[in-house]
């Protein structure tokens, strides 16, 4: 597992989110999979931060969708993450930049191990099992 910082925009300290990361991975592969996933059978995961630039391009080049997102994982282990959406979002949500990047791992982690949130259902299973993880996780801290 390994947290790459590729933005300037956003103060951030890796070394912290690459232990959160590899904790965050043990609690994902505990889980059963919903459906056949890929991160029982991947070498390696990275997390790669980047700027609300930068993940725009990746949104319109491989969703085809205009604007930044939080995160975009793919099927070979790499999750993008936006450290600028993370602040943005922090400040919505009154939490904290570390918070949101946080479940944007757990996030990113869950999809490649077979979760979804394409339907209203899949969605509310996904939230519940990532909330369910940060507990899990902030109670062993």
């Amino acid at each position: 597992m390994a947290v790459r910082n590729t933005q300037r925009k956003v103060q951030l300290e890796t070394k912290p989110l690459q232990r959160f990361a590899v904790r965050a991975l043990r609690e994902c592969l505990e889980l059963a999979e919903p459906s056949p996933g890929k991160l029982r059978h991947l070498e390696q995961v990275t997390v790669v931060l980047v700027s609300d630039r930068r993940m725009s391009e990746l949104h319109q080049q491989f969703l085809q969708v205009g604007g930044p997102t939080d995160v975009i994982t793919f099927e070979e282990g790499d999750l993008f993450i936006s450290a600028e959406t993370a602040q943005t979002n922090a400040v919505r949500f009154r939490t904290s930049t570390e918070d949101e990047l946080r479940l944007y791992i757990i996030h990113g982690l869950l999809h490649l191990h077979g979760f979804d949130d394409t339907t209203a259902g899949r969605a509310r299973v996904m939230e519940r099992t990532q909330q369910r993880i940060l507990r899990a996780l902030r109670e062993r801290a």
